[in-house]
């Protein structure tokens, strides 16, 4: 009796943990039907917008292929009036203006422009110095069989036929070209130094300069003494703006050789040259 009992109860048992499985089994197989149905969402919205994407990109071609035609053929087919193609037309010019930005940068940031006749090819060479655009020199080259230089308005003093034949450019233009800018750069950074000096320190006065604004005669007044200080800045390397070697002349003797002028010395050496006058005077080396 006692033995059926038992039998009975494992039975019961039995059929609850069945049961228990049964629904932890329907309830996982839900969650899991859930977890399916979300990803099945998920792939939909994917699905649409890539779908969307790649309208986008057949409308943007056919923009850029009627830009690049100079022609408003395919524009004509589309709803001028609405949001929807003027969106498209902005995005089509914004993709246009990033290439040839990055067609730009392949070239080396410098503007090309091929002639009427095909036989040569113009070069803009723009220079700027702390932010400031100055002036634009402009290369022809003659681009059939020898690279020659057709015509240019390079400054004379700057040595075109050496820097063209040290930097090779029959074989490699891109060189010459950055070492001319760097030329030239330097040379519009230095003269934008002098005309700063002579518009900000009134104090200062510029004794000599030459045309390539490689040399520069200063003369400084120290506060205490109202002693008279002359200064030069030699400019030796032209592919930079800040001078080489800095020289003192005083009727004191001593004053050049103090700590406080040498570490003027340095300061013209490191700084340029309308800053390093600013802070000169802030240390009341000069009035």
């Amino acid at each position: 009796m006692e033995a059926a009992s038992s039998r009975g109860v494992l039975s019961h048992l039995s059929a609850l943990e069945a049961k228990a499985r049964s629904r932890k089994d329907e309830s996982q197989q839900q969650s899991r039907l859930k977890e399916l149905r979300a990803k099945a969402e998920a792939l939909k919205v994917q699905r649409d917008q890539l779908r969307a994407q790649v309208d986008t990109h057949k409308h943007l071609t056919r923009l850029r292929m009627a830009m690049e035609k100079h022609t408003r053929e395919e524009e004509e087919d589309m709803d001028e009036d609405s949001e929807n193609s003027q969106l498209l037309h902005l995005m089509a010019r914004h993709t246009q203006l990033n290439d040839l930005l990055y067609a730009h940068h392949i070239i080396g940031g410098y503007d090309i422009i091929k002639s009427p006749q095909g036989k040569s090819v113009c070069v803009s060479l723009a220079t700027a110095y702390e932010g400031t655009y100055l002036d634009t020199y402009n290369l022809e080259l003659n681009v059939k069989q020898t690279l020659t230089i057709v015509r240019h308005n390079i400054p004379p003093f700057i040595p075109l036929k050496c820097l063209a034949k040290e930097s090779n450019m029959q074989t490699n233009i891109r060189a010459f070209l950055d070492t001319l800018s760097q030329n030239l750069n330097a040379f519009a950074g230095r003269k934008q130094q002098l005309k700063l000096i002579k518009e900000e320190h009134k104090s200062v006065e510029v004794m000599e300069s030459n045309l390539l604004c490689s040399i520069l005669v200063l003369m400084f007044t120290v506060p205490r003494t109202k002693a008279a200080v002359l200064c030069t800045l030699d400019y030796t390397d032209h592919n930079r703006c800040l001078p080489t070697q800095v020289r003192f002349e005083c009727e004191d003797k001593e004053l050049p050789d103090s700590s406080e002028w040498k570490k003027n010395c340095s300061l013209l050496k490191e700084t340029p040259v309308h800053k390093a006058l600013l802070i000169m005077k802030k240390m009341g080396s000069i009035v």
